[in-house]
């Protein structure tokens, strides 16, 4: 073969190598180009696959906003002056790969993302944590008005079963005089929590502490005891959508009826907390169980936007009398070792 021909050849095999290249050139990296093309495309891909909206947001389309401008480093609630604008092809591989998660995997939004809000604020999260949601984060917003009153009096408060650390750092800034404690069994929990404590620059007011329930808070008393514990009843983990599956299942799970942990809030809450003190629980759908379970505890449910069944309060002399495991009152001193 001559050099011509040599040069040739080499020519037509470069063209077919681009008409290979330009036949492939299909699917969502080439034909989706804009922020619209992107969220048509996710809404329907949440939507054939069936993705459960439980960790922030109510359906495909809001959690399809919430992939893709945080996937962008875009302001979450200004959608509309980016829906037209170009998206690089860089940029495309990694959103794909963020939506077939979501959708395939089934992971929650803020796991991809690395982060959670509660109203205006953000939270560091990954699986170590269940992603941060409670009927708090709204109650607190004016310092469980109703029932304390002037929260620059409140000096001590506690947050139980902490997970990230969301509660206790909306708790630092609704009660801006009091030293917060944030107490949770797990130490992965914790360390996510640190990161959370320390973004706000809140380390000198929060102390995070390992305890089973109140195990290793000995001697301590506070104003407010706030919890968000586990419980999921046994036939609900066993019913529970895929991407709950990716959360801890000991910051979910709480024995059959849901109340291996608010059993020992009520039962030994007084014990930690000052006279007037409040111990305030969430128990997500379990009022029934919980009122069944104690039914001579005043419990008053407070109203939330999510429903008025879900948190409830009681004073510390509503437990005073309550059975504390091995025979005592709540509110009794444990016994001493001393003789």
């Amino acid at each position: 073969m001559n050099q011509h021909s040599s040069d040739h050849a080499h020519c037509d095999h470069a063209h077919c190598d681009h008409e290979h290249d330009h036949m492939h050139e299909h699917g969502p990296l080439a034909e989706l180009v804009t922020v619209r093309d992107w969220l048509r495309y996710a809404v329907t891909r949440f939507n054939r696959a069936g993705i459960f909206c439980g960790h922030g947001t109510n359906d495909s389309y809001d959690e399809a906003v919430w992939l893709l401008l945080g996937s962008l480093a875009l302001p979450l609630d200004r959608l509309e002056p980016f829906l037209d604008a170009c998206i690089p092809a860089e940029e495309r591989i990694a959103l794909f790969e963020a939506i077939e998660r979501r959708a395939g995997e089934r992971v929650p939004t803020a796991y991809i993302l690395g982060e959670a809000w509660l109203g205006d604020f953000r939270f560091t999260v990954d699986e170590r944590v269940i992603v941060p949601r409670s009927f708090f984060a709204e109650l607190l917003e004016d310092g469980l008005a109703g029932w304390i009153d002037e929260p620059e009096k409140v000096t001590s408060v506690l947050d139980m079963c902490t997970g990230s650390g969301c509660l206790a750092v909306l708790m630092a800034h609704a009660f801006p005089n009091a030293e917060v404690t944030a107490a949770d069994l797990s130490e992965d929990a914790l360390d996510v929590a640190l990161q959370n404590v320390s973004d706000y620059g809140l380390d000198a007011r929060i102390e995070l502490v390992q305890s089973d329930v109140f195990s290793a808070l000995g001697g301590r008393r506070y104003d407010l005891i706030l919890s968000n514990p586990p419980y999921v009843t046994g036939d609900a983990m066993d019913a529970l959508p895929p991407e709950y599956l990716h959360e801890p299942h000991m910051a979910l799970a709480a024995g059959d009826d849901g109340l291996d942990v608010v059993r020992r809030l009520i039962a030994e809450g007084a014990e930690y907390l000052n006279p007037n003190g409040l111990l305030a629980v969430e128990v997500g759908h379990n009022r029934d169980i919980v009122e069944e379970a104690f039914p001579d505890l005043p419990f008053t449910w407070l109203s939330t936007r999510g429903g008025d069944d879900m948190v409830f309060v009681l004073r510390r002399e509503d437990l005073a009398g309550n059975p504390a495991p091995g025979g005592r009152r709540s509110g009794d001193r444990k016994p001493s070792a001393e003789p």
